[in-house]
């Protein structure tokens, strides 16, 4: 089978191999621009839309896509050379591969190359949304301090140079003084990040920079952008070079960075769209009132479950997530976990049968064919924590709950920062406070709790007694034997308890 390129040229060749869009590319208008056009973007939004342009009338929904940062000069490169083009992989949990090729990103910039290009975009009248994945990270939130970080050298350089900007803070502030001196309608910017209440962090976060970067532009912010809270959700490991090679192989396709993923999909949406928005809830989005109660379940169980099975696996030497979530002593101390101290943090869900959901997660985590990488999902551990763990965690202890599991996880990744497993084994850390982690890591093996003293991810959960000494209980019980005999004793302790 001849090898096609994967490209606007090629695409009617390729519809004979996999399924391709129905609709005229070229005649989709821009509607969004989404910023951060990585592989959970290409998972999700963007295949929610693509679905929606199968209907031939509708026009008004492509999506630009804008690649932010330096790191991001690959993912560009790929998707300019293949007019947009991507290929979805969905492993199925029987082992086989369903494919499409997804055409919703009909534009590509590249902001470092040309800020002033991606600035009159999100200017552009007919841009009605603002999307974005930019990792809990981007949002520049100080945990200790629960404000933004104007101490953050990117958001000086923004505050200094407005018109060349490195932050998203600075590209929307310029986009939305355009639209106001243009005397453009509104706009509405759409977080698509594992963030409990996402657009008031969005919100919250945006006119903090604005107040001091162009005070005027406050109010009208107030009236004509509105930020909608939603929950996101499906599986997407890192693309591995066999994913690549396997595509060629088996469909004859040449594309240099298609995109993985389980067969779950969620998107739970705020209504609030104060400039017109897709009718993605005929593709399967959801579209509700109140989102914050359904992001809560998710950030607290999958994507602290994610955290829990990542770091309690790697120190213990596995390399993918269905590796440890089938261990069965990790396993049951991950049910242990969200049963005693997650479940009595989420109260009622309407429409959510919470033993299904959980059931759910443990057979999604176990989908042999993701291989989801766990340095994947260890990587920036100090910008999850703070948001998937620590919120449990200040719920039991205000009602005087269980804290002993998260305190256990918590000594996990403080030894975890070490740099090595359990069998001597070097391990891949990808986090923007890797050095401090590894410093706090090296004070702790003489005082435990200086791991804790890093604030602006713990805040001043130090000073809480209780918290404090289950976590130095735990760190002194994994040094002296090791992850898996703990947790053969902590699930026989509540085996017997629960």
């Amino acid at each position: 089978m001849e090898n096609l390129k994967l490209n606007n040229k090629n695409l009617s060749a390729i519809s004979e191999r996999v399924a391709t869009p129905k609709y005229d590319r070229a005649t989709i208008k821009t509607g969004i621009v989404h910023v951060g056009i990585g592989g959970f973007h290409r998972a999700h939004e963007a295949l929610y839309t693509d679905e929606l342009l199968q209907d031939e009338s509708v026009k008004d929904w492509g999506i630009c896509g804008v690649a932010l940062l330096d790191f991001d000069t690959k993912i560009y490169n790929t998707l300019k050379e293949q007019d947009g083009l991507y290929t979805l992989i969905v492993k199925e949990l029987d082992g086989t591969h369903t494919k499409r090729v997804i055409g919703s990103i009909t534009e590509c910039l590249f902001a470092p190359e040309n800020p002033t290009k991606v600035i009159d975009k999100m200017a552009s009248p007919e841009v009605k949304i603002i999307t974005l994945t930019i990792t809990e990270g981007g949002y520049n939130y100080n945990e200790a301090t629960k404000k933004f970080d104007f101490t953050n050298p990117l958001i000086i350089h923004d505050l200094e140079n407005p018109n060349t900007p490195k932050t998203i803070f600075g590209y929307i502030t310029q986009a939305l003084k355009l639209r106001q001196e243009r005397g453009l309608k509104g706009i509405t910017i759409q977080s698509c990040d594992n963030i409990q209440g996402n657009g008031h962090m969005t919100q919250n976060m945006l006119l903090t920079y604005v107040a001091k970067a162009a005070p005027g532009l406050v109010d009208w912010i107030h009236e004509n952008v509105s930020f909608p809270n939603a929950m996101v959700d499906r599986i997407t490991p890192v693309t591995a070079a066999e994913d690549i090679t396997h595509l060629k192989t088996t469909s004859g396709i040449d594309d240099a960075w298609p995109v993985v993923c389980e067969p779950f999909k969620q998107w739970v949406i705020e209504d609030n769209f104060i400039a017109g928005r897709p009718a993605w809830e005929t593709v399967g989005a959801q579209f509700v009132e109140d989102v914050v109660p359904y992001e809560k379940m998710k950030l607290s169980l999958l994507n602290a479950g994610h955290s829990v099975l990542g770091l309690l696996g790697a120190l213990m030497g596995y390399n993918t997530i269905d590796q440890a979530v089938n261990n069965p002593n990790i396993r049951t101390f991950l049910t242990h976990y969200m049963d005693v101290e997650v479940t009595p943090t989420l109260g009622e869900l309407e429409g959510i049968n919470l033993n299904d959901y959980k059931q759910s997660l443990l057979e999604r985590f176990g989908n042999i064919n993701i291989k989801d990488q766990i340095d994947r999902i260890c990587s920036e551990t100090s910008a999850k924590f703070p948001i998937f763990i620590l919120p449990t965690v200040y719920s039991q202890l205000k009602n005087n709950g269980s804290i002993q599991l998260a305190a256990f996880v918590t000594a996990a990744w403080a030894i975890y920062s070490l740099g090595t497993n359990e069998n001597g084994e070097t391990l891949n850390i990808k986090d923007a406070l890797k050095v401090q982690l590894n410093e706090k890591a090296i004070e702790a093996k003489q005082n435990p709790t200086a791991f804790l003293e890093i604030d602006t991810v713990f805040g001043k959960l130090q000073q809480n007694k209780q918290f404090s000494e289950a976590y130095v209980n735990a760190y002194k019980n994994i040094t002296n034997n090791n992850i898996e005999a703990n947790l053969i004793v902590i699930n026989n302790t509540l085996k017997n308890t629960y």
